[in-house]
């Protein structure tokens, strides 16, 4: 079914305002995915903040005219599903997760910080852990000088006799 004019101008300016809240994009061919198997992707899209559409290669191209996405337009041909997504790897790991799974979804291409990507370039980005996960490497890696100071002090105070609790007092006197 084709849409009249007006329609279209909708559909570019709510694919337009997905890509300028996005920092990823993410193609795949869809050809042969049974309709159950779309639904799924959706879910697990959802689920991970992606906003992810079946379009128009042309209304594509439109939306994502003058934004760093453009890199990204002359591998816009075929039936295509594309995926945007605020957080800089969920679109593409929901793809590529999806796709280790399914042989009929196939990764096509992408962009990421106005850099046209490559099938590889976008499972290499989806191999990156999630901005949650980094967070909490790096947390981890904060706390650790912490705790180890911790358990040399209480280490120290068993050696000296006492208890846990008096180790700061006694390493301020000594």
């Amino acid at each position: 079914m084709s849409l009249n004019r007006n329609e279209k101008e909708a559909v570019v300016a709510q694919v337009s305002a997905q890509v300028a809240k996005a920092q990823t994009l993410a193609l795949a061919e869809y050809r042969g995915l049974t309709v159950e198997h779309l639904n799924a992707l959706r879910k697990q899209a959802r689920e991970k903040g992606v906003y992810l559409h079946v379009l128009k290669n042309t209304l594509a191209r439109r939306a994502v005219a003058g934004t760093s996405f453009e890199v990204a337009a002359g591998s816009m041909a075929g039936p295509l599903i594309y995926g945007f997504s605020e957080d800089a790897v969920a679109a593409a790991k929901v793809i590529a997760d999806f796709a280790k799974g399914n042989d009929k979804l196939v990764i096509k291409a992408g962009a990421y910080a106005g850099k046209a990507l490559d099938a590889e370039g976008v499972k290499a980005l989806a191999s990156i852990p999630s901005k949650e996960v980094l967070l909490s490497q790096l947390l981890g890696l904060m706390q650790s000088p912490v705790s180890r100071i911790a358990r040399v002090l209480a280490a120290l105070a068993e050696q000296r006799g006492g208890s846990a609790e008096a180790a700061p007092a006694e390493v301020a006197a000594a």
